[in-house]
């Protein structure tokens, strides 16, 4: 039976504290347990020094790049010691930009608006929605996707064969995930860039996942690019970050048309405006700058490296196998993965419970247990589609149909499940989080 553990959970979020970590909620049984926050790879609760250090600011806050005034002034130097900070935080190199954006998504679709034009883009069909779709929104682009792989050494095999086969006169852009939104999986970075730039291809890397959980070296992984998300890292404001080569971005026309992105504007004697575009970040980032993301994600990339990942990961390793120990004498739980179990991955698991809809099954660790996991296709249709065994370009939405969930790989497609469960966790994750997760899937089950 569940257990109200509101008594017994109250403890210090560890390693690193984060916001909500003694938050309780209500359970269907009556009483209420402390939540236990298991989707970190949807968004990740704020570190506490994240939350004390954006509030420390909060009264100094002011306009950025507009004023004289010593709040405006102050805001400025801190909107950009932030981009310093993360610049070093990704290992840029000297003549790399730093551009603040709103999210993943906005980043790669800022960098899709600045391709050249008629340029191919390569993206394997495992990526995430925010790195699968951009590119398609623009008619000049032509875009190939790749089939997904079963091992590392597959994807850089599969990755070079195509750009062999790619006309050599156009510009070309592969982009490649970190870390699997889905199977929490690592992806060969270093060998896709290596491969990308023997055939005369850029690469970006989304770093979505990548970021908070393990060193992200732009000069040491040899890409082009990264983009990441504040809310992913700890800092659930509204910012995110696209890092890389400065030459298309320069080239290219501002990704939005307004102040601060324009150096000069004056009326031509034909009646119209001649424009003067900055050359730098400041192109791409028009309008007034989200100062207090920016600060937050500078403050979690402090925060962590202050910490030490090679610690960080070693703790979040033992939480993966608590987890994938803990249910392998569940014979229903069946995790998805493209490299096979043994592959190196951050703490992202999917799973699907033979017999169960997958919806249902989180409801209930909600509702009885106080635990927030995930379910469906997690933004990445085609490639969980995969993992289950259907067809990738089945156009069904998420959900697992209500007639027979969870049915094994011999069913037919219309009875097979459609959607599956995601279990995350970081920094914040107390142990007796993993426990109770564990020991709620056995319950259940």
């Amino acid at each position: 039976m569940p257990v109200d553990t509101a008594a017994t959970d109250r403890s210090v979020c560890a390693p690193l504290p984060v916001l909500g970590c003694e938050v309780a909620v209500p359970l269907a049984s009556g009483g209420e347990a402390v939540y236990a926050a298991l989707d970190y790879a949807a968004s990740a609760p704020a570190l506490q020094r994240v939350w004390d250090d954006v509030a420390a600011y909060a009264p100094y806050y002011g306009s950025v790049h507009r004023g004289a005034g010593y709040l405006s002034q102050l805001s400025t130097d801190l909107f950009e010691n932030s981009r310093a900070t993360v610049a070093d935080f990704l290992g840029c190199r000297p003549d790399d930009q730093v551009v603040f954006t709103r999210s993943t998504t906005d980043s790669l679709n800022l960098l899709a608006a600045a391709l050249p034009e008629g340029a191919r883009v390569f993206v394997f069909e495992t990526e995430h929605h925010a790195a699968l779709l951009p590119w398609e929104r623009r008619a000049d682009l032509a875009v190939t996707y790749l089939d997904a792989p079963r091992t590392p050494r597959q994807a850089v095999d599969t990755l070079e064969k195509a750009l062999a086969d790619r006309e050599p006169y156009r510009a070309a852009l592969v982009c490649v995930t970190g870390a699997s939104n889905v199977t929490g999986e690592l992806w060969p970075v270093r060998e896709l860039a290596a491969a990308a730039h023997a055939h005369g291809a850029r690469i970006v890397l989304d770093a979505a996942q990548l970021a908070p959980h393990r060193p992200v070296d732009l000069a040491g992984l040899d890409v082009d690019w990264v983009a990441f998300s504040g809310h992913k890292l700890y800092a659930p404001f509204g910012a995110g970050v696209l890092a890389g080569r400065a030459d298309w971005l320069r080239d290219a026309a501002p990704y939005l048309a307004g102040g601060g992105a324009s150096r000069t504007v004056a009326r031509r004697a034909d009646g119209g405006l001649d424009v003067e575009w900055h050359t730098s970040a400041a192109r791409h980032e028009a309008g007034s700058p989200n100062v207090i993301g920016a600060y937050a994600i500078a403050s979690a990339c402090r925060a962590l490296t202050e910490a030490g990942f090679d610690a960080l990961a070693a703790r979040e390793q033992e939480l993966i196998t608590a987890v994938r120990e803990g249910l392998a004498d569940v014979p229903e739980v069946r995790f998805l993965s493209l490299f096979g179990d043994d592959a190196p991955r951050v703490g992202v698991l999917s799973f699907v419970v033979e017999g169960r809809n997958s919806a249902d099954f989180a409801a209930a660790l909600s509702a009885e247990y106080g635990i927030g996991v995930r379910d469906g296709l997690f933004c990445a249709h085609p490639l969980v589609r995969t993992l289950l065994g259907s067809d990738p370009r089945h156009p069904g939405e998420c959900g697992a149909p209500a007639a027979a969930p969870g049915a094994t790989s011999g069913a037919a497609p219309e009875e097979r499940s459609l959607a599956a469960i995601r279990v995350s966790f970081g920094v914040g994750t107390p142990d007796e989080h993993i426990a109770r997760f564990v020991r709620a899937v056995k319950e259940l089950v």
